[in-house]
């Protein structure tokens, strides 16, 4: 029997059709095994597409799914419809009004973000590596919610499944590339080396941008090797590739 797609779900976002999906219940084969949503992974174009199928079915049946072509930018674009795949515009973050449509972002360690106001009836969601969000991607992603209607103190946003801070170790360059008022992302490791706090950094991005609650589900995909696909464990051992796992939210059409 085939193994089902892990659906894993936040509860500030209970309102809204969504979901943080992991690599079980795909058809991916190899070292990227399982439901790799990524077609930059050197994968089977088919048996991306039937991941993808199966995502959505099991998160907003029947919706049409809206990705972007995914630059770490700080870049949030409204969408009507989905795009072609060759027309994909480049952006992290979308927003949409429109049911039946369903926001699609793809991950390998970077945080995923979901948002909603489901009063307004606004979706939001991003890709927020540290590039992105220190770059604005977070406060261009609520910005553009409320353009639609949304409202910053209405607005539920989860933080699904990305590198946790003991997994995530950097350099001296990397941590002077952040402001004074940031060092308490930054916990000393060894010698000219710090672990890096990347949810809880974009916790106070969402906090300093008006998100009324913010949900962080505390799932280290580094270490979890079961459930998830990581850039930075691919890495370490070589591996030629990586999968991405998906994070999907929409309106019910």
């Amino acid at each position: 029997m085939a193994e089902p797609v892990e659906v894993i779900r936040a509860g500030a976002l209970d309102a809204a059709p969504h979901g943080f999906l992991g690599r079980r219940g795909g058809v991916s084969q190899g070292t990227i095994a399982g439901l790799n949503g990524g077609h930059g992974a050197d994968d089977d174009s088919a048996a991306v597409a039937e991941n993808r199928r199966r995502a959505v079915a099991a998160v907003l049946p029947g919706a049409t799914l809206a990705t972007v072509y995914q630059v770490h930018s700080p870049d949030a674009i409204e969408v009507r419809a989905p795009w072609p795949p060759e027309e994909r515009p480049r952006a992290d973050a979308m927003v949409t009004d429109r049911p039946g449509v369903l926001l699609g972002v793809v991950t390998a360690d970077c945080a995923p973000v979901l948002l909603a106001d489901v009063q307004a009836g606004v979706v939001g969601a991003a890709h927020a590596g540290w590039r992105g969000a220190h770059g604005g991607v977070l406060e261009n992603v609520v910005a553009a919610m409320e353009r639609l209607g949304a409202r910053g103190e209405r607005i539920a946003a989860a933080i699904g499944p990305a590198i946790a801070q003991p997994s995530y170790e950097v350099d001296a360059r990397f941590r002077e590339g952040f402001a004074a008022a940031d060092e308490r992302f930054f916990v000393a490791g060894r010698e000219d080396h710090w672990q890096f706090d990347l949810a809880g950094y974009v916790a106070a991005r969402l906090h300093a941008a008006g998100v009324g609650a913010i949900d962080y589900l505390g799932l280290d995909t580094y270490a979890d090797e079961a459930r998830f696909f990581s850039y930075r464990r691919a890495t370490h051992r070589g591996e030629p590739t990586y999968g991405r796992q998906f994070s999907l939210i929409g309106l019910p059409g």
